[in-house]
């Protein structure tokens, strides 16, 4: 029973709390208990470093205040739609982007925040050979590419990380911080993270996560057993597995789901009942520690069955008189007194589920629990994956299947591991959206459609990846593919095609296409203090003139926290074209001349949201009439304007 306090309420204590939802980082320990790291916290609410010596437990790295502003600092691009690279792109929910994963994390904010079930990752590892980004915000781009030595075609921003870097494992944490706190903020409340990481970083990632997710949110590190031979080019022990670090938004509506049982587990319920229903026998004796009647004297209780019916039973607290039937009672195998499994009244609520039975072998009777195949839970996950469609040579093996080369995606993760980390990530008949912003391959992406088609899931993806250029002579170039986002679309497609022959499921097999870049505006909408007076008069149109209405459309969607999945249809109103979101969610017309005939058409619909390019009226005194004709016919819609 809770005391009562018998307290004022301790604001101290309740500030911390909220402080703590907003910035988990920021709380640590002290002397009595929770304390707010006011250090962090003002960093955490300025644009430039702030500096201070405090000691306290914590993870820290040169680079770590850098880190915390990159992730906060805003970004002023956007993303822009590639239709020809798509798949029927106005009705798809799946999503796939080029770009710097780290802008397009800011990018996503509005739009999905608290929206993603599951995020799954498979970072650079840090081995000394892989890449990490760059995100040097103190430096201007061309500087940075001057220091680095870098090619910057596409913006890019990747080194290598050699060993002997002296910010080896700081530049590898600096690159990844900002990305994992942006992901945070995109879970949904009961939403997961999957990491998959090796040795050379895992113990720097999970206190990385705990400092991000905190630690109570912690759910469970796995080894992937990918490699049960081991690598035998490792210098001492020959390493067969990797790991997979899971952490939840909030622990405490975080749920864990299990595996469909396997064949091995199936085939225990090798039993009947008179329905034909199969079912498993489980001694409800207990065995193993605490097996005592002394243990637990309240899980000892008396069972009386009949020996011509030994479904027919009655359960007592106390010892009874039953001349007509069997007393049985949990007998431990040195033949003292031991306990059940179950308490006295889930035995009593559960009688009809348990039957008796002789056991030869020991001479004793005893009662047993039918376990039922059909309906029971999944079978819980174990912290060691041993299962064979993990293993890493499938992935390859995967690829090929394909029709791509062995060599064209290097260490491509089976599909195994992803359709798991998913089966235990979301849920069975919730509508769920996966999200991988290291998709390198693509794999996530053929894993969920393989999920789907199976009737197992109901998930969309958004799957980003870094336009990184493959080697020259590498067997990606020889079969044409320049850039890994290539064979990552070129891998949607051709599983998309694959799961359909073998299954003719009736999915959405589509995805949408998006490229990060610079913002639809011209540098003057953002900067115009760079600008004088006669540079200004070129800019009577603010928008650039390479862009086109579907690249503003979603600018506009991405501004007003829409997801980039709905539903887009084109319309003409009085000769002008009005892109449709959502139903009425959104009305975009982008065409000139928009008039008050325009508007009366219009607000016929009743948007929630109707934009329009600054430029596009008739006259100054038409953008005020549309205004007010908007506000008549249609009050609630809310209009803006580019």
């Amino acid at each position: 029973m809770d005391k009562l306090d018998l307290k004022s309420i301790d604001f101290i204590n309740q500030n911390i709390e909220k402080l703590a939802e907003i910035f988990p980082n920021c709380v640590t320990e002290g002397s009595n208990g929770k304390q707010i790291d006011f250090d962090l916290l003002k960093q955490e609410l300025s644009h430039s470093v702030i500096e201070g010596t405090k000691e306290r437990y914590r993870l820290e790295w040169p680079g770590k205040k850098e880190a915390i502003v990159t992730a906060n600092l805003p970004t002023t691009k956007t993303l822009r739609p590639i239709r020809e690279d798509s798949v029927d792109f106005d009705n798809t929910e799946n999503i796939y982007i080029e770009g710097d994963n780290l802008e397009v994390l800011k990018l996503l904010q509005e739009s999905y925040l608290g929206k993603i079930k599951m995020i799954y990752i498979d970072p650079p590892y840090n081995t000394g050979k892989d890449f990490v980004y760059k995100d040097n915000f103190t430096k201007d781009a061309s500087d940075e590419l001057l220091a680095s030595g870098q090619r910057d075609e596409n913006n890019q921003r990747m080194v290598v990380n050699p060993e002997t870097a002296g910010r080896y494992h700081s530049d590898w944490l600096t690159m990844m911080y900002p990305r994992l706190k942006l992901a945070r903020n995109l879970l949904t409340q009961d939403g997961l993270i999957f990491i998959s990481i090796d040795d050379n970083e895992q113990h720097n990632l999970k206190r990385l996560c705990d400092d991000i997710f905190g630690e109570h949110n912690k759910l469970g590190t796995i080894a992937n057993i990918n490699n049960p031979k081991g690598r035998s080019d490792d210098k001492f022990i020959a390493t067969a597995h990797e790991y997979i670090l899971v952490y939840g938004k909030d622990s405490e509506h975080t749920t864990v789901q299990g595996f469909e049982p396997e064949e091995n587990i199936i085939r225990r319920y090798n039993k009947e009942d008179n329905n034909g229903d199969k079912f498993r026998e489980i001694d409800l004796r207990k065995t193993g520690d605490a097996d005592k009647r002394t243990d637990r004297p309240d899980m000892f209780y008396y069972f009386y069955a009949l020996e011509n019916n030994l479904n027919d039973l009655i359960v007592t607290k106390e010892k009874a008189q039953y001349p007509d039937r069997i007393e049985i009672t949990p007998v431990r195998d040195d033949n003292t007194d031991g306990r059940w499994r179950w308490g006295f009244q889930t035995a009593k609520d559960n009688i009809h589920c348990v039957y008796a039975k002789f056991m030869p072998t020991r001479k004793i009777w005893g009662i047993f629990e039918k376990d039922y195949l059909e309906g029971r839970e999944p079978v819980k996950s174990t912290s060691s994956w041993t299962h064979k469609d993990v293993n890493s040579e499938r992935g390859s093996e995967q690829m090929i299947e394909l029709g791509f080369d062995k060599e064209t995606f290097s260490r491509p993760k089976p599909i195994g591991t992803l359709k798991r980390v998913m089966e235990i990530g979301t849920i069975q008949r919730e509508k769920s959206i996966v999200l991988d912003f290291f998709s390198g391959s693509a794999g996530i992406c053929q894993a969920l459609l393989e999920l789907v088609s199976e009737g197992k899931r109901d998930l969309s993806f958004i799957a980003v990846q870094l336009p990184e250029e493959t080697p020259f002579e590498s067997s990606a170039r020889k079969e044409g593919y320049n850039k890994i986002t290539e064979i990552g679309k070129a891998r949607i497609k051709k599983a998309s095609n694959k799961i359909k022959q073998e299954t003719n499921a009736e999915i959405d097999y589509g995805f949408r296409v998006y490229r990060l870049d610079e913002s639809n505006m011209q540098d003057v909408y953002y900067k115009p203090k760079d600008y004088n007076q006669s540079t200004l008069d070129l800019f009577s149109d603010n928008i650039k003139p390479d862009r086109s209405p579907d690249d503003l459309l979603i600018q506009v969607m991405l501004d007003w926290g829409l997801p980039l999945s709905l539903k887009i249809i084109n319309e003409t109103i009085t000769g002008k074209q009005v892109y449709k979101v959502a139903n009425n969610s959104l009305y975009a017309c982008f065409d000139k001349d928009i008039d008050e005939q325009f508007a009366k058409e219009l607000a016929k619909d009743k948007p929630l949201r109707v934009v329009f390019k600054d430029s596009g009226f008739k006259d100054d005194t038409a953008k005020t009439n549309v205004k007010q004709l908007l506000k008549q016919l249609s009050p609630d819609t809310e209009m803006k304007v580019l």
